[in-house]
């Protein structure tokens, strides 16, 4: 999961309950050298909800599907500085869908992204 600091999106993948995948492109910020993925429509998503309820999650990195896991964050000083990350990453390219990506709704929404055999790393 190299070079996810430098992608501009990556391509998440959500397995449906009926077995099949569904496939969006997500931008991604990388701090402390932990992933972090928002969604745009906060609760709201799909996406999101499949993966709170445990949905098999995988993204696209060097043309290879790696399986991933997500994990609520909660922390409200982290979330601010998973929204400076979006502002710096995106802000001079997409003004408007940063205010989005950064608003109260998506920034309820941050997950931190691991390989699913990190996932016992991932602070609680």
């Amino acid at each position: 999961m190299d070079g996810l600091a430098e992608a501009e999106e990556i391509v998440m993948r959500v397995r449906h309950a009926d077995g099949r995948w569904s496939a969006r492109p997500i931008w991604v910020v990388v701090i402390g050298g932990v992933a972090f993925v928002r969604s745009a429509f906060g609760h709201r998503s799909g996406w999101y909800r499949r993966v709170l309820a445990g949905a098999e999650t995988e993204i696209e990195v060097d043309g290879a599907a790696v399986p991933v896991r997500l994990a609520p964050v909660d922390e409200p000083a982290l979330v601010e500085r998973v929204s400076a990350a979006y502002r710096a990453k995106y802000g001079l390219s997409w003004p408007g869908p940063v205010l989005t990506i950064t608003g109260p709704e998506a920034a309820d929404a941050t997950m931190r992204l691991a390989e699913a055999w990190e996932v016992s790393q991932l602070p609680a």
